[in-house]
């Protein structure tokens, strides 16, 4: 298994074009193999001492944050699907993006321990 995490400030009245950008991208990737998909948005994010998600990405007073990942197979498949996700026609119509990628922090990573409660 293989995740790819994203955080995201984005102004609050964007959360619409976000999320709609967001599906366009989720039905490619689940063609691509992606088994798991979360778009999450800020509820309650408490600032930190030294550091938090707004300071992280730089987060001004009218943003709020999108944690989101997508959970692959393997690396391997998470690699491929990116190239043609990224080269997908369903994407190429869009001109901009509803945040500053700038700003974005992306990663990949595998599972050290891994839970579910319905597979106890």
């Amino acid at each position: 298994m293989y995740i790819n995490t994203y955080i995201i400030p984005i102004a609050a009245e964007q959360k619409g074009a976000y999320l709609a950008l967001a599906e366009i991208f989720a039905d490619i990737a689940k063609e691509y193999g992606a088994l798991e998909i979360f778009e999450n948005w800020e509820v309650d994010i408490p600032d930190g001492q030294q550091t938090d998600y707004r300071r992280a990405v730089a987060a001004t007073n009218d943003e709020k944050i999108i944690v989101s990942w997508v959970i692959w197979p393997d690396r391997e498949s998470a690699d491929v699907a990116h190239k043609n996700i990224f080269s997908d026609r369903r994407l190429a119509h869009i001109k901009s993006m509803p945040f500053d990628g700038k700003r974005m922090i992306l990663g990949g990573f595998e599972p050290m321990l891994a839970w579910r409660r319905d597979q106890d």
